[in-house]
């Protein structure tokens, strides 16, 4: 990771408990994004239909889920019950509550290898997010197989990684904290949330096309007239490979122009 990125400026890095409070602040804000994106996709949809809940539904879920969660999960062990939890009451358990608890670790400690600190930091956000995204998914409770069980492997391994590269970081002295260039994780991250938000009611020809555009703009090498032949030709492969070859239910057009 380091090979992309500069050393920090203005001395930060010299300063004593300067990096545990910025990174402890980053680590908190990493553990509200879901809940963040989903209220930006909200206030959207007030402009397009693109969210099926308001913002103060939004706020109000998710404000109940983490106060809630913590009883609940008491209360279900208690009674011996299986009954399931809501979505958003899984998030709050399995991505939000840990993160947070690892905002606090790391307000507390200063980490001898910043770089490896905070790099299995995201690996476990990542790993954590996957658990949450894919919890409703058959065969992840339990020894059960089915869609859920490779999710829950490879989520519970780069927990696990994640977790032994922050661990280094703590004991082990290692490279400092370096510059991170946001370009190309803005517009990718971008290009995926676009695809997620997009694909149902513009379809996969607009909804591909424009994913693609976005994501090239991260990288200040694009070339634009090779970067649009090549996203529409990968556009019309997926045209022809999800609906047709594979016979996924994935809308070509506009939702507008089949009405």
């Amino acid at each position: 990771m380091a090979e992309t990125t500069g050393q920090l400026s203005g001395g930060v890095a010299d300063e004593p408990g300067a990096r545990s409070i910025t990174g402890a602040s980053i680590i908190l804000a990493l553990a509200f994004a879901p809940q963040l994106i989903e209220l930006l996709i909200a206030l959207v949809g007030l402009i397009a239909p693109l969210s099926g809940r308001g913002p103060l539904q939004v706020i109000g879920a998710h404000a109940s889920a983490l106060s809630v969660a913590l009883p609940s999960l008491a209360q279900q062990y208690a009674a011996g019950s299986k009954a399931s939890l809501s979505s958003d009451v899984l998030l709050a358990l399995i991505y939000t509550y840990p993160l947070i608890a690892v905002a606090v670790f790391t307000f507390m400690v200063r980490p001898r290898g910043p770089q490896d600190y905070f790099g299995g930091i995201v690996l476990m956000a990542i790993a954590l997010f996957a658990l949450w995204a894919s919890s409703d998914l058959q065969g992840m409770r339990g020894f059960s197989f089915g869609a859920g069980t490779a999710p829950r492997m490879f989520g519970l391994l780069l927990l696990g990684l994640g977790a032994a590269i922050a661990v280094i970081g703590v004991v082990n002295s290692g490279a400092q904290l370096a510059t991170y260039h946001w370009r190309g994780p803005l517009f990718v991250s971008l290009a995926i949330l676009t695809f997620a938000v997009s694909i149902r009611p513009l379809g996969l020809l607009i909804t591909g096309l424009a994913s693609f555009l976005i994501a090239a703009i991260g990288s200040p090498e694009t070339r634009w007239r090779e970067a649009v032949i090549v996203g529409v030709c990968l556009t019309a492969g997926c045209a022809l490979l999800f609906p047709y070859v594979l016979g996924l239910a994935m809308p070509l057009w506009p939702r507008f122009l089949l009405q």
